[in-house]
């Protein structure tokens, strides 16, 4: 009976096995395929794959291509600063807040009302530097303070509770801070001021032609990354940080504060929230109360394609999921004749998701986990 039942179930993994292994060669053959056809079309346009599956496509200019390259990379930039505070949270607690997407809508919503604030008073033209660092400051502090609200009064008290209330109660609190926003704010989509015309004209780098405000957003994102990278491996708090996330018990054994830690990790979490808050609304100069949703969830994919816990993960991973956004419809999609790329930005990204974990379970740099999720 017992050798039956064996037989039965390495049947049924070998099963399962080959087809992962069937979904990935189909996967990586349409890949192939799309990118031949995009080489094809742009050395002869009017071959013949070309003239049956798309004939009204004529390839993309250097020009072009360099823009979806830029774009892919602002938009990432995005992605992987919130993409950090899951990895951060998830590397201390060991689950996903998935209100950490709203964390990022307040602090592009409260960067709107100042921005607004500002433009009346006449300083977002005549002092736009000084209204980007009130801006930027206020968003931080609005996402810090929400962050840290919520860490205290929704997940503290379920610490030692089983992963699952956590995790559904982050869905919970996603709910709540959307429909707050939505009480407050109404459902209109609220509009940031015109910016300067000095930061939204194009400039030449490389001969690749940039805006001034995705120059900013890629700068700002760097630079935040490069603090946040000193915060963790550099500081006292980022020692006690690394700790907590290794071993609480142990942690706490050797005098670190471990519910200071933590929150520190969330106020972190929600600062680069904050940050990433206020280039989306310089990008694309808009704010609803629906704005964290997709974000957030995309951010969440690229801590995963990075590999969950690994901060320097979740920012590659926010950069390779922006630009296979940008790129992958019109390189890999649009060759192919599949109608409407331009509409399936959102199924690309999760398609790239399902690649990482087809190819490489742990994400592209490894996971990092505690003692007790290795154990």
């Amino acid at each position: 009976m017992s050798e039956t039942v064996k037989k039965r179930s390495k049947s049924r993994v070998s099963g399962v096995d080959r087809f992962l292994t069937f979904i990935r060669v189909l996967m990586a053959t349409l890949i192939v395929l799309g990118v031949v056809a995009f080489i094809s079309q742009q050395i002869w346009p009017n071959n013949p794959f070309a003239e049956w599956r798309n004939p009204d496509a004529r390839g993309l200019t250097g020009d072009q291509f360099k823009g979806l390259v830029v774009s892919g990379l602002s938009q990432g930039a995005m992605y992987g600063l919130i993409a950090l505070g899951y990895s951060m949270v998830y590397g201390v607690l060991g689950f996903i807040n998935f209100a950490h997407g709203e964390v990022f809508m307040v602090g592009t919503m409260s960067g709107w009302i100042t921005s607004e604030k500002l433009n009346d008073a006449g300083l977002w033209e005549s002092n736009f530097i000084l209204s980007l660092f009130l801006i930027i400051f206020v968003a931080i502090t609005t996402s810090t303070v929400t962050a840290v609200i919520t860490e205290r009064i929704a997940y503290r008290p379920l610490r030692n509770s089983p992963r699952l209330i956590p995790l559904i109660t982050s869905i919970g609190v996603s709910f709540f801070i959307q429909n707050a926003a939505l009480g407050l704010f109404g459902p209109a989509s609220k509009g940031y001021p015109r910016l300067p015309e000095w930061l939204a004209k194009q400039r030449s780098i490389l001969t690749v032609e940039i805006s001034g405000t995705k120059i900013l957003v890629m700068v700002v994102a760097g630079l935040s990354m490069a603090c946040l990278w000193y915060l963790v491996e550099r500081t006292q708090t980022g020692r006690a940080m690394r700790a907590v996330a290794e071993d609480k018990e142990i942690a706490s054994l050797m005098g670190i504060n471990v519910n200071r830690t933590i929150v520190i990790t969330f106020a972190v979490g929600g600062a680069m929230a904050g940050v990433g808050g206020i280039l989306w609304g310089l990008l694309f100069r808009s704010v609803t109360h629906m704005t964290g949703f997709l974000p957030g969830i995309k951010a969440f994919t690229a801590a995963v394609v990075g590999g969950i816990g690994n901060m320097g993960g979740a920012m590659a991973g926010g950069i390779a999921l922006g630009s296979a956004e940008s790129i992958a419809p019109m390189v890999i999609l649009e060759p192919l004749g599949v109608p409407g790329v331009s509409q399936l930005k959102d199924a690309i990204a999760f398609t790239v998701l399902v690649l990482v974990l087809l190819f490489k379970p742990a994400g592209l740099f490894g996971e990092k986990l505690s003692q007790e999720d290795r154990g």
